[in-house]
């Protein structure tokens, strides 16, 4: 990275009984963070952010399923941050927050109205950083996955796991739609870039393409895709 390049630096926490890889991503000079896809434990998230000395500034959403956006209401009540994300095609996801709450034992989670929803390309900020935007479909219809290219960082969601993918039998998924995410969107992105998945570990976007058994360069072929 250029030494002019604002930097940024990131800490993963998972939450809920989900264990949902919620990521503080910080600007390195300026000491802005976002959350992305706080899920629960807004306690947990607004301690860790106190510890190391960073100012709230934004949440970022990839995609409004529950385990994901289920704190994001709350964190924005105490904060008054602004909520960015997803893209709109989730809004009846968000809808469902408090209801899927109930189902899966988080009653004080939240639907919320994003104050910005976000488009593919479009480009977020954070203090002197930036993070493209692309739009992701496949596990939900309204997915969005963030990208700090200099870094060579993204957040994924559940677009792709180290070792596996999204889901596609949920409401509006769609497996063709995520096959076409991960290889049209994330692989020309390049083989170096790490990521942070919605859960689970990281890995890189080349060691998914050696060795993912469902979109490895070898998969898709043997798929004809």
């Amino acid at each position: 990275m250029d030494a002019a390049t604002p930097a940024i630096n990131a800490m993963i926490a998972p939450v809920t009984p989900l264990q949902q890889n919620c990521t503080i991503v910080w600007c390195t000079k300026t000491l802005k963070a976002a959350i992305i896809d706080p899920g629960g434990e807004t306690p947990r998230l607004l301690g860790a952010i106190a510890e190391r000395g960073l100012t709230l500034d934004k949440i970022w959403i990839t995609h409004g399923h529950l385990d994901h956006a289920g704190a994001a209401q709350a964190i924005k009540d105490i904060t008054g941050v602004p909520i960015e994300g997803p893209h709109k095609a989730d809004q009846f996801w968000i809808d469902d927050i408090p209801e899927s709450g109930r189902k899966y034992g988080l009653p004080d989670a939240k639907s919320f109205k994003p104050d910005r929803w976000l488009e593919d390309g479009d480009v977020v900020t954070l203090g002197e950083t930036e993070f493209e935007v692309l739009h992701c479909p496949g596990h939900t219809p309204g997915h969005v996955i963030f990208f700090h290219r200099a870094s060579r960082f993204a957040q994924v969601g559940d677009v792709l796991f180290k070792g596996s993918i999204g889901r596609t039998d949920f409401p509006q998924g769609n497996f063709e739609h995520l096959i076409a995410a991960i290889t049209q969107k994330l692989w020309p992105l390049g083989d170096d870039v790490q990521f942070v998945p919605g859960h689970g570990p990281m890995s890189t976007f080349g060691a998914e393409r050696k060795s993912n058994p469902y979109v490895s360069d070898l998969a898709l072929e043997s798929m004809n895709i």
